[in-house]
């Protein structure tokens, strides 16, 4: 396979024209974040959908309501399709927690990343064999490489790549698109390949200070063009052209950026109704309360007493009043009680 591209020859004029409308709605996002002052809040939900759409398009389905369950931690209950989700979860913040202290992204952290997702040590393939094939007819498609050094060596030119800003002039968004394609025609791990791209796909967002924390996931946008997004990266393998690889992936950035703004002006909306509505109408309004019922769309017990530093008593006090005044949804899993925001959760799951 060819090393990543150096030259800005592939920024067509209909790439360049995309690019505009891309970078303008990726900068509208950034700015709009801050309008929820805790970060948490925006990594948990949004990152709990990205965890699950992305795993959707590895087959690995499950649901919103098994996933908020899960992140409750009540023993006996974690069906095996959110384990691999609340991994993918893991990996996305050990990432994020990778590249906040040091402003990279190496070959060591990517290991690490997926050794999370993955949880084993793997690392590279040593044994040859993987072969990407049509998931209709079991027909091979793709060869990647096949030798440990040879995956070394491209992954060593890819880390340069991401890290390397002088080694070529191309916008951050279009390396976004290389860095992702190349990255995924080396398929340097047994397993997990597709959801370790997806997470340094916003990592690098990130790193280039297009985004403060991650928040634009583009698996929505790839889950509902599945075969599309194959069948183009498959396309500049065969025949080395990119434009049309380049624009999905700017327009995957514009319009997923347009609906995570929708989105996080809504929970804002529904934020600051929830405050003006505790803070009437009950004693004990506090900024931790409000941020736990956001980062939180199950809450319980535990998680109040916690975040408020408060009595199992009066957090259990503090829940109950606000599910009989139907503010929450109290429901049971088990032996013990959750509390649901049921307007938080509406939003979250609802059709984009």
């Amino acid at each position: 396979m060819d090393r990543l591209p150096l030259s800005k020859d592939i920024e067509t004029k209909t790439v360049v024209k995309k690019l505009t409308l891309a970078h303008r709605a990726l900068a509208e996002l950034k700015g709009i974040v801050s309008i929820i002052p805790n970060d948490i809040i925006l990594i948990n939900t949004l990152g709990i959908q990205e965890a699950k759409d992305s795993s959707a398009i590895e087959n690995i389905i499950t649901t919103h309501d098994d996933l908020y369950k899960a992140e409750l931690n009540f023993d006996n209950f974690q069906e095996p399709n959110t384990k691999e989700v609340q991994s993918y979860i893991a990996a996305l913040k050990k990432g994020f927690s990778l590249i906040s202290e040091s402003g990279m992204l190496t070959i060591n952290d990517i290991l690490e990343i997926q050794s999370v997702l993955e949880k084993n040590d793997a690392g590279f393939r040593k044994v040859s064999g993987t072969v990407l094939r049509n998931s209709t007819t079991g027909k091979i498609i793709y060869t990647p490489p096949q030798d440990y050094k040879t995956i070394l060596d491209l992954m060593s030119n890819l880390e340069s790549y991401i890290n390397n800003d002088s080694l070529c002039g191309l916008d951050p968004l279009v390396k976004v698109a290389v860095i992702h394609y190349q990255f995924e025609s080396i398929h340097p791990f047994y397993d997990g390949n597709g959801r370790t791209g997806r997470i340094i796909n916003i990592l690098y967002l990130v790193m280039k200070g297009l985004l403060d924390i991650p928040v634009l996931y583009l698996s929505r946008y790839i889950i509902e063009r599945k075969m599309e997004y194959y069948r183009l990266l498959q396309e500049v393998r065969d025949t080395g052209n990119w434009e049309n690889w380049l624009l999905f992936i700017l327009d995957a950035i514009e319009q997923t950026s347009k609906e995570t703004i929708v989105l996080i002006k809504d929970i804002h909306i529904n934020m600051l109704e929830l405050k003006h509505k505790i803070r009437a109408g009950y004693k004990f309004y506090s900024r931790e309360l409000l941020n736990n019922l956001f980062k939180h769309p199950y809450t319980k017990i535990e998680f109040l007493e916690n975040d408020l530093g408060v009595s199992r008593i009066t957090a259990a006090n503090y829940l109950n009043k606000l599910a009989q005044d139907g503010i929450l949804k109290k429901e049971k899993l088990k032996t013990g009680n959750y509390y649901v925001n049921w307007k938080l959760f509406e939003l979250l799951t609802r059709k984009r």
